[in-house]
């Protein structure tokens, strides 16, 4: 059952910025805004999804790219992400404390940044993340580069697997992480019917 705070340990806010608007930045950013955290999301709108057609997405038999968006742009709205839309990220560095995240319209700090920009790796490279033989960004199992706090996912980390489920999956790991770093423990997000009746009410389906 997920847990709803948004301190951790030292009771301070943690603050989420996610860099791309595909299924893995989504995905981390329903999961960070959906406990609790923070949660800003800068989508460009430049997602392969727009080109796609789900046949092969688990538990999905059939929705167009488009359409699978906007249900999930829907999701991480009705949970408090403050989405961005057609704002692109143009850098971000470290700072004392933190992070900066720099777009055409301002400059906005983080404690912890999610990258997900498809197979551009450009803002992993200006911040020094580490990069593998094959030249993508170099991340665990729990998705976390060679930058502390700093996370990538999707096509940044996989040579030529561009799937959406796979990116769905990297960015649920990357906000786990996050939630289990502010909390000190290691976080579940697993609801029961009885969380869809509190959250939904009268929305859940018989």
């Amino acid at each position: 059952m997920s847990n709803e705070t948004t301190a951790d340990d030292n009771g301070t806010d943690a603050s989420v910025i996610v860099v791309g608007g595909g299924p893995a930045g989504l995905s981390a950013a329903l999961f960070t805004a959906k406990n609790g955290l923070e949660t800003t999301v800068f989508d460009a709108d430049a997602t392969w999804m727009h080109k796609a057609h789900l046949f092969n997405y688990l538990g999905i038999g059939s929705v167009g790219g488009s359409e699978f968006l906007a249900t999930a742009r829907q999701q991480v709205d009705d949970f408090g992400t403050d989405r961005h839309q057609d704002e692109p990220v143009t850098a971000v560095s470290e700072t004392g404390d933190g992070f900066a995240v720099e777009s055409e319209d301002g400059t906005y700090d983080a404690d912890y940044v999610v990258l997900a920009t498809g197979a551009n790796r450009d803002l992993a490279d200006e911040l020094g993340c580490e990069f593998t033989d094959s030249d993508v960004v170099d991340v665990g199992v729990d998705m976390e580069t060679s930058v502390e706090n700093v996370y990538a996912t999707g096509a940044m980390v996989r040579p030529e697997e561009w799937q959406a489920a796979i990116s769905v999956g990297d960015g649920a790991a990357a906000a786990l992480n996050i939630l289990s770093n502010v909390k000190g423990e290691h976080f579940h997000d697993f609801d029961v019917p009885a969380d869809a009746e509190r959250v939904f009410g009268e929305l859940v389906a018989e």
